[in-house]
């Protein structure tokens, strides 16, 4: 299990084995933040708590979620971890107790818990937006109907695989389309006394609601949105209902 977990991480995160004490003892490390993600050792089964004295491959991985590392303390072969900060890391057993797809998940969990502010944003799942679209100044009501797909002012936090809705300002006053966002950081310098901006996204489109559909009104009586003025998350509620139609 050792070496299937080395090839793991090998394949996965192109990532390969440290040993800074000369022995079999091995760190894992980011390549730009050089923190540790993992640390795999032989441990005598006595240290962490057997009556057996004889040795056991373990990792040590990091987690997040002090909550969640409660939770997997009541697993077999999950333990308090082996000369690491207990609070925060965990030691997993090597062999075999532990099953191979849960510590593929735990070396993932401490891969994100340890990466750079950077690397986290790219590791992050997608996300759903809400964006706004002056039809003033741009006329997005008719922009999908010769190209699915189009190019956007770059939104703050927001990458590639993510889904925006498109919310198109007075008079029209409503969500219009659900697009998918397929490119992002497209160099791009432009501004005048309406809008700065640095970079582009590419959005396509995935789907047209009415303007009836969700119009301001009901966006702000039944889902608590007040305003639209930049790049925004959406309440659960609302991303359910706009799946719906």
């Amino acid at each position: 299990m050792r070496q299937t977990a080395f090839d793991y991480i090998k394949k996965k995160y192109k990532v390969s084995p440290e040993y800074p004490w000369r022995d079999d003892n091995a760190v894992f490390r980011h390549d730009d933040n050089r923190k540790w993600f993992a640390l795999v050792m032989e441990v005598q089964k006595s240290k962490l708590g057997f009556l057996e004295e004889d040795k056991v491959d373990v990792i040590n991985l990091k987690l997040d979620d002090i909550f969640l590392r409660d939770v997997l303390l009541g697993e077999k072969g999950i333990l308090p971890a082996y000369h690491m900060n207990k609070q925060h890391w965990i030691t997993v057993l090597l062999d075999g107790t532990v099953q191979e797809g849960r510590v593929f998940d735990l070396i993932d969990k401490s891969f994100g818990a340890t990466a750079s502010a950077k690397k986290k944003e790219k590791l992050r799942p997608p996300k759903e937006w809400l964006v706004p679209a002056n039809p003033r100044y741009y006329d997005i009501e008719h922009a999908f109907d010769q190209e699915e797909e189009i190019d956007w002012k770059q939104g703050k936090g927001i990458k590639a695989g993510d889904t925006v809705f498109m919310y198109v300002a007075a008079p029209v006053s409503a969500i219009l389309f659900q697009c998918e966002v397929t490119e992002t950081d497209i160099p791009y310098v432009y501004a005048d006394k309406n809008v700065t901006m640095t970079a582009l996204m590419k959005i396509k489109l995935q789907k047209r609601y009415s303007q009836e559909q969700f119009a301001f009104d009901r966006l702000k009586e039944e889902y608590g949105i007040f305003a639209v003025r930049g790049p925004r998350g959406i309440p659960h509620s609302l991303s359910e209902a706009l799946k719906r139609q």
